[in-house]
């Protein structure tokens, strides 16, 4: 598009306007859903991990469409969060627990760990080549393997 005055050139993007979402926080307040703030705490989540630039607009909208397919006027909080969790579950686990620890707010290390122990048995059932590996040499030493099959180096030691 163009400015027909002065001549600046111009994109403008469509969205459907649909029917007002408010959201019911756990005080009782209410405000208008803002799929900007959700997607920019998934954001937050996924800083400096392994995922595509547009994966938390994409998990966004597919809240959104979730909670209006609903067809309530009216959400808890709590529902958004748990669709947000569920989605970076399948994203990416690192994450997921970064979110969760901060929306769950636990009360003490167990919760967490927990939580963690829960993820990394699902670990187990990833596809082969997903996962580490361990060889066990003659001499009882193991040896953690990559997923293309090359030794890990181990972390050195900083004094």
């Amino acid at each position: 598009r163009e400015c027909s005055s002065c001549r600046s050139r111009y994109t403008t993007y469509e969205r459907v306007e649909s029917a007002r979402l408010v959201v019911v926080k756990t005080n009782g307040t209410r405000e208008e859903f803002d799929r900007d703030k959700l997607a920019d705490g998934l954001k937050q989540a996924l800083v400096r991990r392994p995922v595509g630039a547009g994966v938390a607009g994409e998990a966004a909208d597919e809240i959104e469409a979730a909670l209006r397919a609903q067809g309530l006027n009216e959400v808890a909080s709590k529902d958004i969060g748990q669709l947000a969790m569920e989605k970076l579950r399948a994203v990416d686990h690192i994450a997921y627990i970064r979110f969760m620890s901060v929306y769950q707010s636990f009360d003490d290390i167990e919760q967490l760990k927990q939580e963690v122990d829960a993820l990394y048995e699902e670990r187990s059932d990833r596809v082969p080549g997903q996962t580490t590996l361990r060889l066990v040499a003659e001499d009882g030493a193991i040896t953690p393997i990559g997923p293309r099959g090359t030794p890990r180096r181990r972390p050195s030691k900083r004094k």
